[in-house]
């Protein structure tokens, strides 16, 4: 096995738990929405807003990727739905990412980035749209590669290469960490990286359908 010189590590569900952190940015989303825009928000709840979303992705599935613009679009319709002008979803849209960005680390997390960090360059590929400068986490990574900007989702090959690209290493000399079976670890390994898959607390099965992942761990402490 090649030695890695960069670690890339997933973020939801990997450095936080992201449920929680969805569930409160919908609740204030809602609550500002009650607040300011009533009638925007009349006859909603974070269910109908959330198949709102739906059909918006199929509406548009070449931009399935992107987590921002379908949630945009989807409060734009809602906004012009109330007899307001779409571009008022800018402002509902930052109030969501406020709280989305809003995130409680794993008690291992920090600590963790800060001893790795002596060791390896850190760089963080994501599916969602979470905010490594927002978060707090900004300083101890030395990039991060979005769907958004590489224009597709783990596990497809075209974010792992934007990786590639900006770490400017080989892919064997990546080192891949996440908690998804599917998208991180045989992601990374069918880009050509390693791969470590994070099963906090042991609670998950590896699917049968998926070779056994090269290694696994419970804290990123075990990666050191």
């Amino acid at each position: 096995m090649t030695v890695a010189r960069v670690l890339s590590l997933d973020l939801d569900d990997t450095l936080w738990p992201v449920a929680p952190v969805i569930a409160a940015a919908e609740d204030a989303l809602l609550i500002w929405l009650r607040s300011r825009y009533p009638a925007v928000a009349h006859g909603h709840d974070a269910a109908s807003m959330r198949a709102m979303r739906a059909r918006v992705a199929a509406k548009f599935p070449e931009r399935s990727h992107d987590m921002t613009f379908l949630r945009q679009r989807a409060l734009a319709v809602q906004f012009a739905a109330a007899g307001f002008a779409e571009r008022l979803s800018e402002e509902a849209l930052e109030v969501f990412l406020d709280a989305r960005n809003r995130v409680e680390f794993y008690d291992d997390v920090r600590p963790a980035l800060e001893r790795l960090r002596r060791g390896y360059r850190l760089f963080a590929i994501s599916n969602g749209n979470a905010d490594l400068q927002r978060c707090g986490l900004g300083k101890l990574f030395d990039g991060h590669v979005t769907a958004i900007a590489a224009g597709a989702a783990k596990p497809d090959a075209r974010i792992f290469a934007a990786l590639v690209e900006m770490t400017g290493v080989s892919a064997a000399d990546i080192l891949h960490v996440g908690d998804d079976p599917f998208a991180d670890v045989d992601g990374a390994r069918q880009a050509g990286m390693q791969a470590i898959w994070l099963n906090r607390g042991g609670a998950r099965e590896w699917p049968s359908a998926l070779a056994p992942p090269p290694r696994t761990i419970s804290t990123l402490a075990e990666i050191i």
